[in-house]
């Protein structure tokens, strides 16, 4: 049981991460709040998917091998960068406890995804702007599964949002910080899309979006909860987010001018 609060704001919660148990088997309110966010995704991408040239029953297959490459690229992901913490292969396997990398999950979800376009024959460009909404929407929920198990946040604050954990001094709640930020991107990327000059620009946005604020925001991440690269001095999700920062906004540039080429040549 957790004690969270707010003090700013006169909010105190008791969270208990377990929710409820099948057959003595602990389910936690993380799962449900990831399954939450990414069914919500899935569910906006289903919806919009059609009138944007994805078939639906596209996406289902999507989804379902996005869902589980996804798994297993977080566990890879967070696997290689946090060797110590394992004494036995056995676990490993044991993703129940916790150990879960979020770009690994992007990353292993989009390997599938471009795999499943190839083989359907599907423009990937396409289909990854048309996917890109739902990645936001469930990134901005799944936040609050960190929330629950009293995760993700930074050092102490004495600001508004202030969140006090177990009666502790007020930290930075990096969780609400990055759900807020993904929204913000949402509707900036709902506002852009229909203005794109080029397939793949919207998915370049996501990822541009996405990797500037987790740049800045893992910078104030307790260490505790950092993969390093380099000890004490560089987490592997900053590097990653700034090659990304890179690679996607040159990819967003090189689209427009070959769009603008091609309008030129005609």
């Amino acid at each position: 049981m957790n004690i969270i609060s707010f003090p700013k704001l006169h909010i105190n919660l008791k969270i208990n991460p377990v929710a409820f148990n099948i057959l003595n088997k602990p389910v936690y309110w993380y799962a449900l709040i990831i399954l939450t966010g990414f069914l919500l995704g899935l569910l906006f991408v289903y919806k919009t998917c059609k009138k944007r040239g994805v078939e639906q029953d596209n996406i289902w297959d999507i989804a379902l091998f996005g869902l589980v490459f996804g798994i297993i690229g977080a566990r890879i992901y967070y696997v290689l960068f946090a060797l110590d913490e394992f004494n036995s292969i056995g676990e490993v396997f044991e993703i129940w406890n916790g150990g879960l990398a979020i770009y690994g999950g992007i990353i292993g979800a989009a390997i599938s995804a471009f795999i499943y376009c190839r083989i359907k024959k599907l423009s990937a460009p396409k289909v990854f702007d048309v996917c890109a909404p739902g990645l936001l929407i469930g990134q901005a929920v799944g936040r609050f599964g960190n929330f629950v198990n009293a995760e993700v946040y930074g050092g102490e604050t004495a600001g508004l949002f202030g969140m006090s954990i177990n009666s502790a001094a007020p930290v930075h709640p990096l969780f609400l910080y990055e759900s807020l930020w993904n929204i913000l991107g949402l509707i900036i990327l709902l506002l852009f899309r229909d203005k794109k000059k080029k397939d793949g620009q919207v998915f370049c946005f996501y990822i541009f979006w996405y990797s500037l604020g987790r740049l800045f925001l893992e910078g104030m991440r307790n260490p505790t909860y950092i993969l390093y690269v380099i000890p004490n001095v560089l987490g592997i999700s900053q590097l990653v987010a700034a090659l990304l920062i890179i690679a996607s906004a040159s990819a967003f540039v090189y689209l427009q001018v070959k769009k603008n080429k091609n309008v030129e040549e005609r």
